[in-house]
This record gives structure tokens, C-alpha cells and sequence, in this order.
């Protein structure tokens, strides 16, 4: 360790110890559901890039919600801290038991110790044993990422730490024969790569997925959303033109029926990975040709098994009027060709909402709606609803109006019962504030998490 480092580190230790922070928290429980606050600090006219209630962020963390039939529970996770004053990072997991209607108090699997970043935010998978895992997300080398076990199947009541990797924006899927983990490194650049394993314990090598390099020998970045239908994983990614976010652009596809050994496009036509062509095959809409920036929101695949990603398409990385309309999309492979359809428009860049299928009905749950701070992350909620799978779009429902603070970054839960379809969390989107978690179904219904828990099981607040 050399001088600076070493300095570095003490200076680090002397925080955590003034802040309290020298004892973990991990495999204590929080006397109440209380999502973490935070900015970027990268300010513009009209506000920070991105800041707010994050306690659910990034849409590159997926799942953050299971429900397990076997126990009759939704398992959730999400970026937590200890009070409304604090901004250090605790990754959090809760249980909704939907026999009860109760939550348990949360647990932390993952004390950051003294992080305040949600990019380090978790996210959830239960593998073929009912082990439930959290893959904790890390910031390329500067913080690892790790990968957690429950100690009991189907039980929060304690985990323990299986890994420690660098591992960013984790995606675990489970297959017939063990784990899938779509996720990013940075390599210089954000670049996307893959693993799998059997029993959790030991992992493949990291295989590269997508390292585009550009004209002049500099490497694209990539952000990805991926699905899972029965044996088939898809990913939608984007291009950063020379590693910079602010020009992400383009839409990508690649999908494995043989858990990675083999990649296609939505053609079926092979394609060898790790994807270094900007005009690879397995790319969608040559958007840097429309001088349009897409942030990627989420995917799903309809009951054919054909993919659908959500994204929203601006003309810039600022916020405020001059990059918009934010426009909010879906680019849906029909089994002939790709076809794109606009839902509707909001006010910002980071605005996140998810997809949800059922009974060959499509949903949209986002903050669609302009909230009491514009041009800020999130807004007022909305339920819509397709009839004709992405072709046409009604509102079916206002699910918040007049609140005092936004909404964002909506995650629904994957394989999803009601009441517990989706949950997220609020807060004001320009300064820092107290934040909280609610949860809702597609029947326009929502609910509060309580904030403070006195007993170790208590009732979600009905808010409509």
C-alpha cells in the first residue's frame, strides 16, 4: 500500500469511527423500512443530473423483487439507511407475507460502511434449493461487489458472504441447472460481461458479452436489461460512442437458449460474442444517427416468448426543456421484424418505470406523470395498459396526485402476486430529504411501508 493510499485509508477508518459506522450492521434488523437518499452532483440549470429517492435504483439491477409460492412471500431488496438523516448505504432485505398481509422488520445483508453511493445497491434471486441470494453491486475496482446466501432456504432471518468480486449492475437469473449473473465491469469503459454456476460457490470465468470499440482504437461503454422466458435470456444494450455516458445511444439484442454457450439476434442468426461491431446484426435502431440519447428502463418477453424493452428516448443528457420530449418507448420484436411505439412523455432523463404481462395484457407502472419537482427524477404515478401488446396505450389509472414529493424508479416483482406487484420509493428530487417505500397491484391499490416498526411484524399503511 503506498502513501497516499495508506492516508487514504486511515482518513476513511477515522469517518467510519466518528460516524459510528466502525461496527457492521450486517444480519441486524432496522426497526423500519427507510430508503436511502442521494445526488450525483452534477448540477445543471435544472437540477442535479440525477438525485432523489434512489432507495430502488438502478434500472441495471434487476430483480429486486420474488415472490416464492412455496411460503406464500414476496422477498424484496433495496438501498436502505439507518434514519431520515443518514446517507449511508445499507443493502436491505424485507418479506411481505401475503397470508398475513404483514412485512417483517428488514434486514441488512450488506453494510457498505460508510458508502453513500446506490450504485451499490442489491439485487435478489432464490436458486433450486430455496437458497435465497443477494448480489450486492460494487463500483468497478474502487468497491467490490459480493454475492450473499441465506442461511436457511426461504428465510431473511440471517445471510453470510459466499463472494467478493468486481461485479457491477448484477442481473441473476436461475436456470435448470444452477445460476445465471448477467453484469458490468469497468474496463476502462462500462462493458458487459457474464457468469454462471451450479451451487453458487463456484463461479465460470467472467465471459465478455459486449466491448464495441470505436474508429480511433476507444472502447464504447454499454449498459444492459435483461429478461428470462422459461429456457431462453435476453438482453437489450445500448453504446456509449467512447466510453461517454452522456451520448448513450443505439439499441442492441442478443439472446441464449443454452445459458450463454451460444448467442443469437432476434433472427436466430448466430452471433460471436463479445460484440465489437457498432453495425453488429444483433443491433436494433441505429439511434447516433438521430442524434438520440436512450436510457434503458427495463425488458420483458410477451407469453411467445418475444422480447420488449422500455426505454426513454431524449435529445440529451442535461435536464430541463431544452432535451425534451422525454419520450417513453417500447421496441418489440412482433416474430417478423422490430417495431417501435411510444406510450407517452414526462419530464426527465432517469424517470424509471417497469413491464408488467399478464393475461396477454401489457402494464406500464412508471412516473409518467409531471410531479411537485419538474425536471426532476420521478414524478406522479401511473398505471397504463395494452390490450394489443405495445401497439396502443391508454392511462388506466392516476395511482398518486397531488403528493409533496416524486415518485421513481418503479420495480416490479418477478413473478409477481398481488398486492405486492410493484414497489418504489419517494422523496424530494432536488434536495436532500426523508424517503419511504410503498408497494401496489395493478388494480390501482397502494400501500405504505411503515417508516417505523415498533413489533417485528406490522401492517403496510393502505394509501388507497
Amino acid at each position: 500500500m503506498g502513501r497516499n493510499q495508506h492516508l487514504k485509508h486511515i482518513i476513511i477508518t477515522l469517518i467510519c469511527i466518528s460516524s459510528g459506522l466502525s461496527q457492521s450492521l450486517e444480519n441486524k434488523r432496522i426497526a423500519g423500512y427507510r430508503p436511502i437518499w442521494f445526488e450525483l452532483n452534477q448540477k445543471y440549470a435544472y437540477g442535479d443530473k440525477y438525485s432523489g429517492a434512489l432507495g430502488t435504483y438502478t434500472a441495471k439491477h434487476h430483480p429486486l423483487a420474488l415472490y416464492a409460492a412455496e411460503v406464500n412471500k414476496t422477498f424484496f431488496v433495496y438501498g436502505g439507511t439507518k434514519s431520515s438523516e443518514s446517507k449511508h448505504l445499507l443493502c436491505m432485505i424485507g418479506e411481505y407475507d401475503h397470508a398475513s398481509g404483514m412485512v417483517s422488520q428488514p434486514l441488512v445483508v450488506c453494510d457498505k460502511m460508510g458508502v453513500d453511493d446506490p450504485h451499490d445497491n442489491p439485487s435478489i434471486l432464490i436458486d433450486n434449493e430455496g437458497y435465497i441470494w443477494v448480489f450486492v453491486s460494487g463500483r468497478g475496482r474502487k468497491r467490490m461487489g459480493f454475492k450473499y446466501k441465506s442461511k436457511r432456504p426461504l428465510s431473511i432471518d440471517g445471510f453470510e458472504k459466499i463472494t467478493s468480486e468486481e461485479m457491477t449492475y448484477p442481473q441473476p437469473k436461475k436456470t435448470e441447472t444452477g445460476m445465471f449473473n448477467f453484469f458490468t465491469k469497468y474496463t476502462g469503459v462500462r462493458q458487459l460481461y457474464f457468469e454462471k454456476s451450479e451451487k453458487g460457490t463456484e463461479w465460470s470465468a467472467d465471459i465478455m458479452l459486449a466491448a464495441i470499440p470505436e474508429e480511433k482504437g476507444e472502447k464504447s461503454g454499454h449498459y444492459q436489461v435483461s429478461a428470462q422466458f422459461q429456457n431462453k435470456m435476453g438482453t437489450f444494450f445500448n453504446r456509449h460512442p467512447n466510453g461517454n455516458v452522456d451520448q448513450r445511444t443505439d439499441l442492441y439484442y442478443l439472446e441464449t437458449i443454452d445459458q450463454g454457450n451460444s448467442w443469437t439476434n432476434s433472427n436466430k442468426a448466430m452471433i460471436t460474442i463479445p460484440v465489437t461491431e457498432k453495425n453488429s446484426p444483433s443491433r436494433v435502431i441505429d439511434y447516433a444517427r438521430h442524434k438520440k440519447n436512450i436510457y434503458l428502463k427495463d425488458m420483458i418477453f410477451d407469453s411467445q416468448g418475444n422480447p420488449i424493452c422500455l426505454y426513454i428516448r431524449s435529445n440529451g443528457h442535461e435536464p430541463g426543456p431544452e432535451n425534451q420530449p422525454y419520450e417513453w418507448c417500447i421496441t418489440q420484436w412482433n416474430g417478423l421484424e422490430w417495431v417501435t411505439h411510444l406510450i407517452t412523455q414526462s419530464d426527465h432523463n432517469y424517470d424509471m418505470g417497469s413491464l408488467l404481462f399478464f393475461e396477454e395484457t401489457l402494464y406500464l407502472v412508471g412516473p409518467t406523470g409531471i410531479g411537485p419537482q419538474k425536471w426532476g427524477v420521478g414524478g406522479e404515478l401511473q398505471l397504463w395498459k395494452s390490450e394489443d401488446l405495445g401497439k396502443s396505450w391508454n392511462k388506466e389509472k392516476d395511482l398518486t396526485q397531488e403528493s409533496l414529493m416524486n415518485h421513481s424508479y418503479v420495480r416490479k416483482s418477478e413473478n409477481f402476486k398481488s398486492p405486492f406487484a410493484f414497489f418504489w420509493a419517494n422523496g424530494d428530487a432536488h434536495q436532500f430529504s426523508k424517503s419511504e417505500l410503498f408497494f401496489g397491484n395493478l388494480e390501482g391499490e397502494i400501500w405504505q411501508l411503515p417508516y417505523n416498526m415498533q413489533k417485528e411484524k406490522e401492517l403496510p399503511k393502505p394509501i388507497q
